[in-house]
């Protein structure tokens, strides 16, 4: 081969060597732009997914319970109270009739706080609590979620069973509607809002808890003359400071005012079962309230009547000892009216089971003079029912 052959052949190896490189380090390049173009597009895809991920998320935590708190806390007071109390000193003299002949009891005066809550029911400014909370206070101070404070009048209070109603004067107030506690489902959700050891003093919002309705219609004994019948009991934390404050459903509306909780012994805390008054007997107490102030009770029924014990039971071949025998019929009177007869067993009074001679004086309670009322009684084996008015003794 020729020198100038030679040259030439190492110039077409160069130079398909040269294009063969050109050729690869471009479509390298067209892979790399192309991978990056579709890497751009993964990080968007990425992002935006991750934005609505987020989005999704927060929507789940706005729930139908954040959105009853939301809508139901406005309505909801801190109530403050006090109250003047005479004290007798403990002293010897005091009950030694020598010395009472020439100094009598030795009495001083001393300044009670207490504190509470409220809910709001209209809005020109009616407020429901307990009578326990604010029915005996000298001065009762009412604190909105807004900060601003009021002194409230007392319209009416009724110590059994332990509704007070009070009004400040205010208009365009928010409130929480009262609803119908006959329709309560075991095992929904409620939330209980208040102001447990004063902490609504502390930021003007109500403290909230969140339950169930454990059980409905839950009889209890009476506590300091206040009877606590046909309770709505609740697993929503309910401590000091709760009393009189509302218990709603997830729909917003007041279905009980917390009243009462259930303590282990050597404890005054929450223990998770808690009692509220029902929305239907609130809003009966209450229409009394506003109208006289006070509730009426001054029927008769000419009952005597007796406990069932085990002899009873035994005697009558009933299978518990539920419900109350009657021993006496007073002549013209309520009972007597309504046909009933010594013998007969009262096992039920309207929709409410009639345990004991506590139940059915706690139960009759509900009812206000010239009320008439359903008895279920047992006699001769026989189911029956009676009714009764409750009416006003004429001699």
């Amino acid at each position: 081969m020729t020198k100038f052959q030679i040259i030439l052949s190492n110039i077409i190896i160069t130079s398909t060597i040269v294009a063969a490189f050109f050729f690869i380090t471009q479509n390298n390049v067209l892979k790399y732009n192309d991978s990056t173009t579709n890497l751009t597009a993964a990080d968007t895809i990425y992002v935006k997914n991750k934005e609505n991920l987020n989005q999704s998320i927060y929507n789940s935590r706005n729930t139908i319970i954040t959105e009853t708190v939301k809508n139901v806390s406005p309505a909801v007071v801190g109530i403050f109270v006090k109250e003047v109390r005479q004290y007798k000193y403990n002293s010897p003299f005091n009950n030694h009739p020598f010395w009472q002949k020439f100094f009598g009891n030795q009495i001083y005066n001393k300044e009670i706080s207490g504190l509470g809550s409220g809910a709001i029911i209209s809005q020109d400014g009616y407020i429901l609590t307990n009578d326990h909370v604010a029915g005996t206070a000298d001065e009762i101070t009412v604190t909105l979620s807004n900060g601003e404070h009021y002194k409230a009048k007392r319209v009416g209070t009724d110590l059994t069973s332990d509704i007070c109603l009070l009004k400040i004067e205010a208009t365009d107030l928010p409130y929480i509607p009262l609803g119908n506690s006959d329709e309560i489902l075991i095992g929904e959700w409620v939330v209980a809002l208040g102001n447990p050891f004063g902490l609504f003093d502390v930021s003007d919002k109500p403290t909230v808890t969140v339950g169930v309705i454990s059980a409905s219609g839950m009889n209890l004994s009476p506590v300091d003359n206040r009877y606590y019948i046909d309770m709505i009991q609740t697993d929503a934390s309910i401590n000091q400071g709760n009393s009189g404050g509302p218990l709603v459903n997830s729909m917003g509306e007041l279905i009980g005012m917390n009243t009462l909780i259930w303590t282990a012994q050597g404890s005054s805390g929450n223990v998770g079962v808690g009692f509220a008054i029902p929305s239907n007997k609130l809003n009966k107490v209450v229409g009394e309230l506003k109208d006289k102030g006070f509730f009426e009770r001054d029927y008769w029924t000419g009952l005597r009547i007796h406990s069932i014990d085990e002899g009873i039971a035994n005697y009558y071949k009933l299978q518990d000892t539920r419900g109350v025998i009657i021993t006496e019929v007073i002549a013209k009177s309520p009972a007597y009216e309504a046909k009933l007869e010594p013998g007969d067993i009262i096992r039920k009074i309207d929709d409410i089971d009639i345990d004991n001679y506590e139940t059915l004086k706690g139960v009759l309670q509900n009812y206000k003079t010239g009320e008439t009322i359903q008895i279920k009684i047992l006699r001769n084996n026989e189911n029956l029912l009676k009714n009764m008015k409750l009416a006003k003794r004429d001699f």
